[in-house]
């Protein structure tokens, strides 16, 4: 190919060709490489979008076997049919896909299927996907490296894809597991489990920390513990995998070990095992050492605060830099750096970035936690107001959780959301906004919220948070 570009992009997930659409929607010629047989990356193909998919038909397999009685719904010969489920999914996945291959065309962006090895600042050479295409080198003014990351790998656990799985098989499981243990009590972990213990798995969650959620509010923490208990998820915190070994196809058996290395080991056995301790940049043959690309200490590709990296004219966003793995994350970095290049002044705050688990309830946080703004030594105070008593929580019988706003002590500014509840994913937004501008917890608690609504639990949280809640 012999044309040369205004950019091109390396990954085709919500980072990257969200970036490629919008430096086309600003006069750039723009090429976008992708190794995956289809666009959307990582969130599109095997996380945030089959995940949420699963989780949906699940609940609704869940409320019909439990839920519609006490509504007055009688089932009878209900059965759980996980093939057409998964058709399903796959059907979403796949209409997604093409969604944004048609995006691309729109927007005149050249999508280029292949792997990417960047050989200098200005050239990358593609090893396309289909056989026997030759390697072409794309010459372009700037590279954005937008690939994303994968499956962090546990110590002493080697995944087969059967019966030790990761995220990308667990979405695939054509049955329940009869014993299901997820290692890792984290986001993917607990979405996944939920899914599984829904759809018939005895789950058991083991974290080597001693909270789910390590990096939430601690009260979260302890409320989504509770919750997950009584729909019967079992959790066994401060304790580390240090084996697993295939005792069958069908059987797998772990050694347990307390993580402060008090105590005995002991062994449990499951018919399938989910790694899902996290993930890591993915920044594989890319060829950052031969062009001189720096690297942190944990793999991360270093940036400025423009996201170029040390060598001009390669930039990057998403998970390979620092800031918090998540898809809109990626999407925010991708807007602001092509619109850094065309001159315009993009920027990402990642203080205001929610962050949300797709569980039932969901769980969603912005901000500052507790425990981040006493290690501060910032003054703060905490409102909080219970979905329990918000007569739309009644109504629809999903009264599990709160809404807690944290604000500065002394000038009312909100610092801080977190809220474990029904639709908690949607209702963070509107903190989003307000904490975008500035908002203080009286701000948001003057503002008429409909009636009645899930919404009035958060102006009831943010009147706790400087004055006195009405419905408490």
């Amino acid at each position: 190919m012999s044309e040369t570009f205004d950019l091109v992009v390396i990954g085709g997930g919500p980072g990257g060709y969200v970036a490629a659409i919008k430096a086309a929607q600003l006069g750039m010629k723009v090429a976008c490489v992708e190794k995956r047989g289809s666009l959307g990356g990582t969130c599109l193909n095997v996380g945030c979008i089959p995940s949420k998919a699963l989780l949906h038909s699940s609940h609704l397999y869940e409320e019909a076997a439990h839920g519609f009685a006490k509504h007055g719904i009688k089932t009878k010969g209900l059965d759980v049919d996980i093939k057409k489920m998964q058709s399903h999914k796959d059907g979403i996945v796949e209409g997604l896909t093409q969604g944004i291959e048609g995006l691309f065309k729109k927007n005149k962006v050249t999508y280029l299927q292949g792997t990417a090895t960047i050989t200098s600042a200005s050239t990358v050479e593609v090893k396309p996907t289909a056989k026997g295409k030759k390697k072409q080198t794309i010459n372009t003014q700037r590279i954005l490296i937008a690939t994303g990351s994968s499956v962090t790998p546990l110590p002493g656990v080697k995944t087969n894809g059967t019966t030790i799985i990761t995220s990308d098989e667990a979405i695939h499981l054509k049955k329940a597991p009869k014993k299901l243990v997820v290692i890792g009590g984290g986001v993917i972990g607990l979405e996944l489990g939920s899914v599984w213990r829904r759809l018939g798995s005895e789950v058991t969650v083991v974290e080597f920390l001693d909270k789910i959620f390590p990096p939430m509010d601690n009260e979260v923490s302890k409320e989504c513990k509770r919750i997950f208990e009584k729909q019967g998820i079992n959790f066994k915190l401060g304790t580390k995998v240090t084996g697993a070994k295939e005792v069958t196809k069908t059987s797998v058996e772990l050694t347990l070990e307390p993580a402060k290395g008090e105590g005995k080991a002991e062994k449990i056995k499951a018919d399938a095992v989910l790694v899902a301790i996290g993930r890591m940049p993915y920044t594989e043959g890319l060829g950052l050492d031969s062009v001189g690309v720096a690297l942190d200490e944990r793999g991360r590709i270093n940036v400025d605060a423009h996201f170029q990296t040390n060598v001009p004219g390669i930039f990057a966003i998403g998970d390979v830099i620092a800031g918090p793995m998540l898809a809109h994350k990626a999407e925010e970095d991708g807007v602001a750096a092509v619109e850094i290049m065309a001159g315009q002044a993009g920027h990402v705050d990642y203080n205001l970035l929610p962050s949300v688990v797709y569980t039932h309830p969901e769980v969603a946080m912005i901000g500052k936690t507790e425990e981040q703004l006493k290690e501060a030594n910032v003054a703060y105070n905490k409102g909080k107001f219970r979905f329990a008593a918000n007569s739309r929580a009644r109504s629809v019988d999903e009264t599990d959780g709160f809404v807690k706003i944290l604000a500065d002590k002394s000038t009312d500014e909100v610092l801080g959301v977190h809220i474990v509840g029904i639709q908690a994913g949607t209702i963070i937004n509107e903190l989003s906004v307000a904490m975008a501008y500035k908002a203080s917890s009286e701000d948001i608690a003057r503002i008429c919220h409909s009636h009645p609504d899930l919404n009035e639990a958060v102006k009831e949280a943010a009147l706790d948070t400087f004055f006195k809640p009405i419905h408490s």
